[in-house]
């Protein structure tokens, strides 16, 4: 297995968990096996990357947009959640000083649910380690606009100008604003969007697609998709010294 070098390591990976329902398909099962390994998958990736020593980790678990699902799916999904959170592995993860914390609006998850996204965040709030940030009822679309609003809030009480709004400002005011942005996106599945997930985040993230289902995700594929990482240029719209600009003779630049 091509192992990746330090210096190209990211600091910080999101992952959009693509494929259950086609892996579960591909087998004769339900959907909802396909759910419950990819939670088995999400669990291998988490311990795979904090013994990487990544900073953060975003997992995309639960969109704005799936509550378009079949009542039946989102009702199990609702479900595995829970159980998730109510597993012996929260435990393991606060004792390997991780910390663990959600976005998106939490409104129209059950008051039950809610409890426990709050008590794991809790639990590992002064953790110093890796951080585990879980996307659930999120899209990027919300939390643009969630930022709008505060700011105008701001602009209608007089205490910030509507000339002084910059990228910073927004920045301040959407989800993971503490945290650098994503270096990394990994989806699975072989669809190749970033479907509505950390639209503002994503400014120069370096993306990565593959075709594998997501409960087939494993370790190894994590090592796959930083070796690609370490392999490109980041130039942030710029470019490295090591680039030749070259030019037809007498070509001018209009």
């Amino acid at each position: 297995m091509e192992q990746v070098p330090t210096k190209g390591q990211p600091r910080h990976i999101a992952v959009i968990m693509d494929g259950n329902n086609r892996w579960a398909k591909a087998r004769g099962l339900r959907g909802s096996a396909g759910h419950r390994a990819g939670a088995e998958a999400a669990r291998e990736v988490v311990y795979a990357c904090a013994d990487l020593n990544i900073e953060h980790l975003t997992l995309f678990a639960f969109s704005s947009e799936n509550w378009l699902r079949p009542n039946k799916e989102v009702r199990g999904l609702m479900a595995l959640f829970l159980s998730v959170l109510q597993r012996h592995e929260i435990k393991q993860m606060h004792e390997r000083n991780v910390r663990l914390r959600f976005i998106g609006n939490r409104d129209s998850f059950s008051p039950r649910l809610q409890k426990n996204m709050n008590d794991v965040e809790k639990l590992t709030a002064h953790n110093t380690g890796m951080v585990v940030t879980v996307a659930a009822d999120y899209g990027g679309q919300w939390d643009i606009s969630q930022a709008c609003q505060r700011i105008a809030g701001q602009v209608q009480t007089g205490t910030l100008q509507a000339a002084d709004i910059t990228p910073d400002t927004v920045q301040q005011h959407v989800c993971l604003a503490d945290a650098p942005p994503p270096d990394l996106c990994i989806r699975t599945g072989g669809e190749m969007r970033i479907s509505n997930f950390l639209l503002w985040q994503f400014a120069y993230t370096e993306l990565y697609f593959c075709d594998t289902y997501w409960p087939d995700f494993d370790a190894g594929s994590l090592q796959l998709a930083l070796a690609d990482f370490s392999r490109r240029k980041r130039r942030y719209g710029g470019h490295s010294d090591s680039d030749e600009i070259t030019m037809a003779e007498g070509t001018e630049i209009a």
